[in-house]
């Protein structure tokens, strides 16, 4: 009874970690870690199936590691063909109404040949000394997600069929895990993304420039802002319709991007409506000028539009103390203002141009305007 008890508080645990899992890599060494625990193992893996490349791709190596094998690998991969039950059994002896059982091997095989043999994975735990392991499919949404593994050293008790029957629940346990994870994964992202071009939204520059000006405050680190405003889109709209005005918009937010790649780390959004920005953190200003001219030229040789208003603030220029994210998005916004009144063909940089900096004390705001600095309190 107190095996039972111990395997349940265990199917607990694993259960409650990979729900605490705030990022997919938690949730991966969640469920490889639980695992080694509730079986006894010294090693555990978790790999994910990709049918388009043919090949079983480790996400996490957790516990007592080989030489060679790395947390987190980034190109530890395995054709399927080595290991032929991932197809052979979950596409034929589970697709004929078995179950997605795990099974067990050891570095003692049995001959070639006899049924559960896998030639690659028992040479596997003898180059790394490991005397067994025992492999859990994983299966989400119905379909064979990937696959669990837990191996023992050479001179402990080998895992028997009760731990692979073990080993089938923790695998059944991951899954819910994962699937948990995706889940949250995709409203992140969903809550972070402009839909139409796949950009950032304003939320994500919030947080971002949020967590960029503290950041300044700490290490003086250059923080910088590139505003547009896309000209012409209105008359885009109203001549060829909202159809062609969304592909001038998806068409400069790839320019957005592919110029802000320049600037390593910078997040390229679309604030909403014609509006769009870069935020950059380390590059010194005239490397975000820079940026920000090559912006104005390729947005002026789109087949649609009217180019595009620019405005740039960064802390690398004379702009005074920048404490909160709301004066650094006001002077960009003012730089921007002005560039679009002026119907500039470059950017207007705050600190380079002294009435951005008056402007952005006082903003225009006529009864007929409905633009208003952005910023939050």
């Amino acid at each position: 009874m107190g095996g039972e008890d111990a395997r349940l508080r265990a199917v607990v645990s694993l259960a409650q970690a990979m729900a605490a899992a705030h990022t997919p890599r938690e949730s991966w060494r969640a469920a490889a870690l639980g695992a080694r625990c509730a079986l006894g193992g010294n090693f555990a893996a978790l790999s994910v199936w990709e049918r388009e490349l043919g090949r079983l791709r480790v996400l996490v190596n957790a516990g007592e590691r080989a030489h060679g094998e790395e947390e987190f690998p980034e190109d530890e991969t395995y054709p399927v063909h080595q290991f032929p039950e991932i197809t052979e059994f979950l596409h034929e002896r589970w697709a004929g109404g078995g179950e997605p059982n795990a099974w067990v091997e050891t570095a003692a095989a049995p001959p070639e040949g006899d049924v559960g043999y896998c030639h690659e994975r028992v040479t596997a735990l003898r180059r790394r000394g490991r005397g067994c392991c025992v492999v859990a499919p994983i299966v989400l949404h119905g379909r064979a997600w990937g696959e669990l593994y837990v191996a023992r050293p050479v001179g402990v008790p080998v895992f028997d069929a009760a731990d692979a029957d073990f080993a089938t629940v923790l695998a059944s346990v991951a899954a819910a895990g994962i699937a948990q994870t995706e889940r949250l994964e995709e409203v992140r992202r969903l809550a972070f993304t402009d839909p139409l071009t796949g950009l950032a939204n304003r939320r994500a520059v919030d947080m971002r420039l949020d967590e960029a000006v503290e950041r300044h405050r700490a290490d003086d680190s250059v923080v910088s802002l590139v505003v547009c405003d896309l000209n012409g889109l209105k008359r885009v709209n109203d001549t060829l319709g909202h159809a062609v005005g969304d592909r001038l918009l998806e068409r400069f937010g790839s320019v957005l991007s592919l110029c802000g790649a320049k600037l390593p780390g910078a997040l390229s959004a679309r604030l909403g409506g014609d509006e769009f920005c870069l935020l950059s953190v380390g590059p010194g200003a005239d490397e975000v000028v820079a940026v920000g001219e090559e912006l104005c030229l390729r947005a002026g040789e789109l087949e649609l539009g009217e180019g595009v208003a620019c405005g740039v603030a960064s802390t690398g220029d004379p702009i005074g103390p920048v404490v909160s994210a709301r004066r650094l998005f006001r002077l960009a916004d003012a730089a921007q203002y002005r560039a679009k009144a002026a119907r500039s063909a470059r950017p207007v940089v705050a600190g380079r141009d002294g009435a951005v900096l008056r402007l952005a004390e006082n903003p225009p705001r006529p009864p007929h305007d409905r633009r208003r600095f952005r910023g939050r309190g």
